[in-house]
């Protein structure tokens, strides 16, 4: 079972996680997310174990408790939603759609020039 673990401190490291979670079985894999830029934690992290009813136990058990000094939100993790507005890629746009007539090379006008 996938566990989303939130509110966590920003000095919880991955062993730390796996540690607080070891105490109710198997732990497979235990990852606090961190920034892409700065590398510092989100506050939040995954916790992966693969008994059920063990994870169950450690959700129950952890579920606003302490860890690192802080109260952690512990549940099953949900996937994560697809949201229509990723569809379209970031940026500027590109393109000339639905600029109207804002100028620069269009091909022939109609009008000659010289």
């Amino acid at each position: 079972m996938d566990i989303y673990v939130g509110n966590l401190a920003y000095a919880t490291t991955d062993d730390g996680l796996k540690a607080a979670f070891a105490a109710y079985g198997e732990v497979t894999s235990a990852r606090v997310v961190t920034d892409r830029m700065t590398n510092r934690s989100k506050g939040f992290g995954f916790v992966e174990m693969p008994d059920r009813e063990q994870a169950q136990a450690a959700i129950d058990a952890l579920n606003g408790q302490l860890l690192d000094g802080r109260p952690v939100r512990v549940n099953e993790s949900q996937p994560k939603p697809r949201d229509d507005r990723r569809r379209g890629g970031g940026g500027f746009g590109g393109g000339r759609r639905g600029r109207g007539d804002r100028g620069g090379a269009r091909g022939d006008r109609g009008d000659t020039r010289w």
